[in-house]
């Protein structure tokens, strides 16, 4: 959006000035639709003519800024997705480990502590466990988003592929991402756990021939990355791009990284989430979101495999890995931004207000209950560190 309170038209209307040049005419219209519902709290719909004035009983003449609405809304959406974020981490934190504990005490053979995110017990029990906590943390909060936000399911999900080329360049984007982020932290996520898991318990059989592992890894790859993409990349997405796309991409990057609730991996995750936001945008569609996350996770298995070879030559094996991917999605991504350079598309949509960036930003994040969020995952990271 191309806008700002110092325009010389009378009339500040935020709807009709926003750019919406960047994605399809259906998916615009329907945008245009639900910000324009009077009854909707979460629609960013400010209209003022500046030669007029409001009379509110109490208070007299009334000419409220453009930047306060802005505030007052983004404070609207945040609360939400503060309080998502909330029963993400209740659920991953406390509601996991309360359930393994009853399960547990009735004699089924699984095991876990308040203070570790490790799951002891049976192959088939664990993996059970995690399929279902992941499924019910990002089930839940990407349910009460859809109820609260309201939003039609074209608006909530962009399943419009406009331009291909850009889903194979967040695609080259997402390996050369996964190869730099790997370097200072390559075998800390839970594939690497559950790996081990399984090769400790038969040491003298593939890990492949393990029907619960290949099941996780399945979910994991795919079932996780659509759920997890739907979560970040749908409702609250669609939502904070009425303040501009880098502000949606910075906000939901952040949020992912931060509820992983590890210093390891929160760089990952929050690079990653940027690399899929991008390509969403630029291309279209979600689906573009759902691949780089979804290679994003068959590069960090990969990686855990090379390690279960105990040769010497591990560390030329897993360095040279890494160069490849990181070669492979350089250079791809390049080329093909070569090949697009001369196209003058614009698929960002810029907001321009009175506010900068940073204090939208600013204003975001310490919205309640997101900055309390945010202590407790750095909390439960530290944690994690520490045990």
């Amino acid at each position: 959006m191309k806008f700002s309170d110092t325009s010389d038209d009378a009339v500040i209307d935020v709807v009709e000035q926003f750019d919406y040049s960047t994605q399809n005419e259906a998916y615009n219209e329907t945008f245009i639709t639900w910000r324009r519902k009077i009854d909707n709290p979460y629609a960013f719909n400010f209209i003022r003519n500046r030669k007029e004035s409001i009379f509110v009983e109490g208070k007299g003449f009334e000419n409220k800024s453009f930047p306060v609405a802005e505030q007052e809304s983004i404070g609207k959406i945040m609360n939400t997705a503060g309080i998502a974020m909330f029963l993400w981490i209740v659920i991953d934190n406390l509601l996991s480990r309360v359930a393994v504990a009853v399960f547990d005490f009735i004699g089924f053979d699984i095991h876990t502590s308040f203070v570790s995110t490790a799951i002891s017990g049976g192959s088939t029990e664990i993996v059970t466990a995690l399929i279902l906590v992941s499924l019910f943390k990002l089930w839940v909060p990407a349910f009460y988003l859809r109820l609260k936000l309201k939003m039609p399911k074209r608006l909530e999900l962009m399943t419009t592929l406009n331009h291909a080329s850009e889903m194979f360049g967040a695609i080259f984007m997402g390996l050369a991402v996964s190869a730099i982020t790997s370097l200072p932290n390559i075998y800390t996520n839970r594939t690497r756990d559950i790996f081990n898991y399984f090769r400790d318990i038969n040491a003298d059989a593939s890990v492949w021939d393990q029907e619960q592992f290949v099941i996780y890894t399945i979910f994991d790859i795919i079932i996780l990355s659509i759920l997890s993409e739907l979560f970040f990349r749908g409702a609250i997405f669609g939502a904070l791009r009425q303040f501009g796309d880098i502000f949606a991409i910075i906000v939901t990057s952040v949020m992912s990284g931060i509820l992983v609730q590890d210093f390891r991996e929160m760089p990952a995750a929050l690079l990653i989430s940027a690399v899929a936001s991008l390509g969403m945008l630029r291309s279209g569609s979600i689906f573009t979101a759902i691949f780089v996350q979804a290679i994003f996770k068959m590069y960090r298995l990969a990686l855990v495999l090379i390690e279960a070879d105990t040769t010497d030559s591990l560390h030329l094996m897993r360095n040279g890995f890494i160069l490849i991917v990181f070669m492979i999605g350089a250079a791809g991504a390049v080329l093909l931004y070569l090949a697009r350079r001369s196209s003058n598309v614009h698929r960002i949509a810029v907001f321009s207000s009175e506010l900068s960036l940073k204090e939208r930003l600013i204003t975001a994040f310490r919205t309640f209950p997101v900055s309390a969020d945010i202590c407790f995952c750095i909390l439960a990271a530290a944690i994690k560190i520490i045990f």
